[in-house]
């Protein structure tokens, strides 16, 4: 029996239907789906697995974090431990009796640790099977039958990149997880990561957002005069120009050229210059670049990945995890062109390319010989996808073409005004020869329309004015800018870093798109640059990458890289053993500021994120139990204090993150409470009225010991238990402010 692993489901559902003669049968063998084909003597089973089903882990004797130091974890043994018990169920059932094994997952370092995975656990119980391995960039018909045409052998150096990865990265994560988490007092599902990348990205973000705090406006002024032809009396053309000192430091100066143009009402062309600008052709999608691209049309890194993954799962595009940006010879690119001559929205943009008599795509900088730029690999109908997977879909087809056609052209005039003897600018540009724009519209500059004018020509001043305006703080960097900047550094892989930015957000260290920092994010940050500031360097992961990839040539032994990193993280833990008493005074304090929500009107104090004893979250002032004023939190999700504060009542507006959904912009938790009660006591003028209750008693939900404990209080009347103040009642009574307020509701 010869047995295919794929590394998903899907892929290997696809790679049978494309190599059975007739539709495969699916067998479920324990508990997983197969797909089988052949007779009994020449059979062929399929199987997919579910990415990684062995992890590496530390032993459980190191898992209590308040018993076991995490410096320990450093030298720690490293063990592998099975993280999908069927499929590896599976894998032994059909590996024993399979007499060949052809490993088809993935072309990277991580698809070949997972073929090496499936293959290492077959081998314990069938050592001598013979087996291959195959490559493709497409699940399609094609490239399917053409890898498995062609086999080659497992690449265990290749394999061992990934597992150093693995291996690497669990002993730096754990171990300054575990030690900065201690030194906050943040436990449990609070605590806090660190990582060999999570962290030197997280500091770029947060040393980004100081340069923005740091920021100090300074005021500059601009002058503007808008013209107009004055032989026109109807639909005549108007258009902005602006004095050539763009921006004026001093206000006097300002001053008196204004005082020079605003009372005059001709302007004189000086000067017109019109050129042609060439608008160079893209290259092809790599991984970064499908990203920058996906975010600018309104997808995150996580989700255009994951999009991109289902597209390739499901044969319509290549595989999007690639550096490379140059096409291969191999792949016949005028025959990809064709499969959209068919019909549907591409049909003319493919028509027009095969009127080339030649094909050729622009080049990148980067080449590899792993696998393609992304390309679609396939037709699809956009009735067959979802909105989003269309929409990536669509980008990658339009960026395809626009790799193999002409530069675009835009014709440019630069005009220059006198206006009293001041000379005012403005530039316009048509675009004249669309070339690649026409297929790939994306971000596209806007024409900037002038009217006809020469040298000479006498316009009519409409309108001048000074604009006041201020410097403004560096950007934010958006996820797209940031995964650029990863690259560049050696911060991660084109496999990683959308995952690494997920982690950030997860984590509640950043919120927003652009990024901003949680004050939790500067706590951890500057700690760390502070007292053991190679972890927030890009110098030592860099290096620790570039090891991985000699691991991958077979420069390297995989022990020896592991090694070393050990010996770097001993040295980054003696700087925080020096401090530590300092880190965990900086972390605490940080914190805390995280918590900060505003101020109390009531009292002046600062009103801050509690907990009850209970374990439900509310804003409580930290005046109580002087002021006892309080606004209640939702029950689930991380709370992130935002720089927006409310005018009204001096609050910081709030986010609540959940994993798997959109984050909820609460905003001003006082205005958000007096929406709730305003809707409250909306819904309660819908109700139908009922008898108002005579006694405590026949209130909803307040029984007999209640009742005492609310006569114990003094409160015997329902009209005094409605007037009483919560919050007062509360600490006599110790009922929770949220039933007494909720009873108050139910009598009135």
């Amino acid at each position: 029996m010869h047995l295919i692993i794929a590394e998903k489901h899907i892929a290997a559902k696809r790679i049978a239907s494309i190599l059975a003669p007739d539709k495969p049968k699916n067998v479920r063998v324990s508990g997983v789906d197969t797909y089988e084909y052949g007779t009994d003597a020449n059979k062929t089973i399929s199987m997919g697995l579910s990415g990684h089903i062995v992890g590496v882990d530390f032993p459980k004797s190191y898992n209590n974090w308040q018993k076991v130091d995490a410096k320990l974890l450093i030298d720690a043994e490293i063990i592998s431990t099975p993280t999908h018990v069927k499929i590896i169920s599976a894998l032994k059932k059909l590996g024993k009796e399979a007499t060949k094994i052809t490993i088809a997952t993935d072309y990277d370092r991580e698809g070949e640790l997972i073929g090496a995975e499936a293959l290492d656990i077959i081998r314990k119980v069938n050592p001598d099977v013979p087996f291959d391995r195959v490559h493709y960039s497409a699940i399609t018909p094609k490239a399917i039958n053409d890898a498995f045409s062609n086999p080659t052998t497992v690449d265990f150096n290749l394999a061992d990149a990934g597992h150093s990865r693995q291996v690497i990265d669990l002993i730096w994560g754990a171990a300054l997880t575990r030690y900065v988490s201690i030194s906050a007092g943040r436990l449990g599902n609070m605590f806090l990561s660190v990582g060999r990348v999570q962290s030197p990205t997280l500091a770029l973000i947060v040393d980004r957002e100081k340069k923005r705090d740091a920021f100090i406006p300074q005021p500059y002024w601009e002058i503007f005069a808008t013209l107009s032809d004055k032989d026109k009396d109807k639909d005549k053309e108007t258009f902005l120009t602006q004095h050539k000192t763009k921006r004026f430091q001093d206000k006097q100066e300002a001053d008196s050229v204004m005082a020079k143009v605003s009372t005059i009402k001709n302007a004189v062309v000086s000067s017109v210059v019109k050129s042609t600008k060439i608008d160079k052709v893209p290259t092809p999608f790599n991984t970064t670049e499908f990203i920058t691209a996906a975010s600018s049309i309104g997808l995150s890194p996580a989700n255009a990945m994951r999009i991109a993954e289902t597209l390739y799962t499901s044969g319509f595009i290549s595989y999007p995890r690639t550096d490379n940006t140059v096409y291969p010879e191999s792949v016949e690119m005028r025959s990809h062109i064709e499969l959209f001559k068919v019909g549907g929205p591409f049909k003319q943009y493919a028509e027009q390319l095969l009127k080339k008599a030649e094909l050729i795509p622009t080049r990148g900088k980067k080449e590899t010989t792993d696998h393609p730029p992304i390309f679609p690999a396939s037709l699809a109908k956009q009735s067959e996808l979802k909105e989003d997977e269309w929409k990536v879909y669509e980008l990658i087809v339009r960026r395809f073409f626009a790799t193999f056609a002409d530069p675009a052209e835009w014709e440019t005039m630069r005009v220059k005004f006198d206006i009293n003897g001041e000379e005012f600018k403005v530039n316009g540009a048509r675009l004249i020869v669309p070339g690649w724009r026409w297929y790939y519209p994306y971000n596209a500059p806007e024409d900037r329309l002038l009217p006809v004018l020469q040298e000479g020509d006498s316009l009519t001043v409409d309108k001048t004015e000074i604009v006041d305006k201020e410097t403004t703080p560096p950007s934010r960097y958006g996820q797209g800018r940031l995964i650029r900047i990863m690259e560049e550094l050696g911060l991660g892989t084109k496999a990683t870093r959308h995952d690494i930015i997920g982690k950030l957000y997860s984590r509640a260290y950043v919120h927003g798109n652009p990024i901003q920092p949680t004050r939790t994010a500067y706590a951890v940050v500057e700690a760390l640059e502070e007292y053991a500031n190679t972890i927030t360097k890009p110098d030592m992961t860099s290096k620790l990458e570039e090891d991985m990839d000699k691991i991958a040539e077979g420069n390297i032994k995989e022990d020896d890289v592991i090694k070393e990193s050990r010996k770097m993280l001993d040295s980054v833990f003696e700087d925080l053993e020096k401090n530590k008493e300092d880190i965990s005074e900086s972390l605490r304090t940080g914190l805390r500021e995280d918590k900060v929500v505003g101020t109390c009107q009531k009292c002046g104090s600062q009103l801050m994120i509690r907990r009850s004893k209970r374990g439900s979250r509310f804003i409580g002032c930290e005046g109580y139990p002087d002021c006892n004023f309080s606004l209640p939190l939702p029950k689930s999700g991380q709370v992130i204090v935002t720089d927006k504060l409310c005018e009204e009542h001096g609050l910081y507006h709030v986010r609540i993150i959940t994993p798997g959904r959109r984050p909820w912009d609460l905003g001003c938790p006082n205005c958000n409470f007096i929406e709730w009660q305003a809707s409250q006591e909306a819904e309660r003028a819908k109700r139908p009225k009922t008898p108002r209750p005579k006694s405590i008693s026949d209130i909803a939900g307040v029984g007999k010991v209640t009742a005492q404990k609310l006569a114990d209080a003094g409160i015997i009347k329902v009209d005094d238990f409605i007037e009483t103040d919560a919050f007062e009642l509360s600490k006599k009574t110790g009922i929770t402010v949220k039933k007494i307020k909720g009873w108050q509701d139910a009598a009135l």
